[in-house]
């Protein structure tokens, strides 16, 4: 199993030490650097920036969001930064959410199992470097009737095939991913659940498409907080805002993936407190509603053994890339719990 890191959203505080945190990461042998996007700062810039700077480790999009780009740009920006980096580049792509594809893109949230597959089609025919046409419910390239050809990437990327990754939550789309992706990106992951909340439906996928699990790259993001392993529950405290948020208020209380996913690990009751409260407003209530095995199980908590038996448990499961969201509010915190996951994963016997 390998290790990544997850820089999450330029402008969200810590910006001054993401740099120093994936040169470290870098140093250290973590095979990927990942940047995600909303409606704020962009991954495209962010991953340019830190590639420029590392030498090693991989950048990835975690994600670019499908409503946010036509697919050709998005293949003309996996070239250039794969071109750019010396075929270092992942691209991760997602549908993101009803809230954000309307209101911030202006686009319709509708058929996103069919607009995904429609967009990697057209992103992989792009990459081939033919003359892209293409003719789908989502997309016709070129529109018929006007002065629109079949053009070609201009830009040569680095390699041939370029690793491709879908965000996937519910079992449609970790089915489909499955089939036509080379990765999956996973939250909110508990590996006791893992085999039934997404690792069968990527199976099934893969099988759809006459492929293994062999080779597909089973990518859960987890944050990691380290600490005495007496005090697990304030480590796990910091983070049920960041539950909170996703499980009560990411999405609207009909269309909320990540609460659609705390149900099916058991968690009904508590899913549904949780939204009630943080969607009237009462995000503090939200919080303290959060069962703590639910932080427990979808996060790394505690000391260097602790989180290296967690390790294991992940690796069993079928997690094949462990993404870490290091927390800490301070540089020097960040790193240590940095060197902390490389030393885990050394003690699992896992590296």
């Amino acid at each position: 199993m390998q290790l990544g890191i997850n820089l999450g959203y330029w402008g969200a505080g810590m910006d001054a030490d993401n740099l120093a945190v994936a040169q470290e990461a870098d140093r250290l042998g973590y095979s990927v650097c990942w940047a995600a996007e909303a409606y704020g700062s962009d991954a495209a810039t962010v991953l340019s920036w830190v590639a420029a700077q590392t030498e090693r480790i991989d950048v990835g999009s975690a994600i670019f969001q499908i409503p946010a780009r036509q697919p050709a740009m998005t293949a003309m920006t996996a070239a250039t930064l794969d071109s750019l980096s010396g075929g270092r580049f992942r691209l991760g792509l997602g549908v993101s959410g009803p809230q954000v594809s309307e209101g911030w893109y202006g686009v319709k949230f509708d058929k996103p199992l069919a607009r995904t597959r429609e967009y990697v089609e057209i992103v992989r025919r792009a990459m081939t470097r033919e003359r892209l046409s293409y003719e789908g419910e989502h997309w016709t390239l070129p529109l018929p009737g006007g002065p629109g050809k079949p053009l070609k990437l201009t830009v040569h990327p680095e390699r041939e095939h370029i690793p491709l990754y879908i965000a996937a939550i519910g079992p449609k789309n970790l089915e489909q991913t499955g089939e036509i992706a080379d990765g999956a990106l996973l939250i909110f992951p508990s590996a006791e659940h893992l085999e039934d909340t997404a690792i069968r439906h990527l199976r099934a996928g893969r099988e759809k498409a006459g492929k293994t699990m062999d080779g597909f790259d089973v990518c859960p993001t987890l944050p990691l907080a380290l600490g005495d392993d007496k005090n697990v529950t304030a480590l796990a405290d910091m983070f049920r805002p960041y539950t909170a948020l996703y499980v009560g208020g990411m999405g609207s209380r009909k269309q909320n993936f990540y609460n659609q996913l705390a149900q099916r690990m058991g968690y009904e009751k508590e899913a549904a407190e949780i939204q009630d409260k943080y969607l009237s407003g009462d995000k503090e209530g939200a919080a303290a509603a959060i069962p703590h095995a639910l932080i427990d199980q979808t996060t790394l908590l505690g000391s260097v053994d602790r989180i290296a038996d967690r390790m294991k448990a992940y690796a069993a499961a079928g997690v094949t890339t462990l993404t870490l969201a290091p927390a800490g509010f301070t540089l020097e915190d960040r790193i240590a719990s940095l060197r902390a996951g490389s030393e885990a994963l050394e003690r699992a016997g896992l590296a």
